[in-house]
C-alpha cells in the first residue's frame, strides 16, 4: 500500500493546521503560516514513516513555523514617524485574539503544544503524548497546567 497523495494530506488536515495558526497569529499571519506548513510538509513528505501521525506531524510543523514568524516579527524594528530609533515588538491592538495569543505566548514550550494539540487540533492525549515524548497522563498534566495559566493571564475583558 503507498502512501497517501499529498493533497488528500492537505485536504484532510488543512483545517486543523489553519486553527492551529490561528490560535497562534494574526488572521493575515496565519494564512501565511499555513502556507510555509503545508510547503514544508510536501518537502519533508516523502521521507515520512508510512505509520507516522501525519496529524500530529503538521500540529508540530505548523507550531514551529508559527513560533518562527513570532520571533521574526518580535525582532522586527518598526520605524516610527518622529525617526527616534525604537523598536516595537508589538504593535498590534488589544483585542482579545491578540490578548490570547499573547497569553498563550507566556505558556511553556510543553505546555504550548499539549494545549494547542489537544484544544484547538483535537488531538486525543495519547497522541499529544507521541508529540511531547511522554505519557498520556504526563500530556494530559501539561495541557492542564497550559489552561491553568491561560485562565490567570488571559481575561476575555481585558482593555482594547
Amino acid at each position: 500500500m503507498g502512501m497517501v497523495p499529498f493533497s488528500s494530506v492537505v485536504s484532510d488536515h488543512g483545517p486543523t493546521v489553519l486553527r492551529v495558526c490561528r490560535a497562534m497569529l494574526e488572521p493575515t499571519e496565519a494564512d501565511d503560516a499555513w502556507s510555509e506548513t503545508f510547503l514544508a510538509a510536501l518537502r519533508a513528505y516523502p521521507d515520512l514513516a508510512r505509520d507516522a501521525n501525519v496529524a500530529g506531524w503538521l500540529v508540530t510543523i505548523a507550531r514551529n513555523k508559527c513560533t518562527d514568524m513570532i520571533r521574526r516579527r518580535n525582532r522586527a524594528a518598526i520605524p516610527v514617524a518622529d525617526g527616534l530609533d525604537t523598536v516595537a515588538t508589538d504593535d498590534r491592538p488589544h483585542t482579545p485574539d491578540a490578548e490570547l495569543r499573547r497569553a498563550l505566548a507566556t505558556l511553556s514550550d510543553r505546555q504550548q503544544t499539549a494545549v494547542i494539540a489537544h484544544h484547538v487540533a483535537g488531538m486525543p492525549y495519547a497522541e499529544v503524548a507521541t508529540l511531547l515524548g511522554t505519557t498520556p497522563a504526563a500530556a494530559r498534566r501539561s495541557a492542564a497546567d497550559g489552561i491553568a495559566k491561560l485562565r490567570a493571564t488571559y481575561r476575555e475583558d481585558a482593555p482594547e
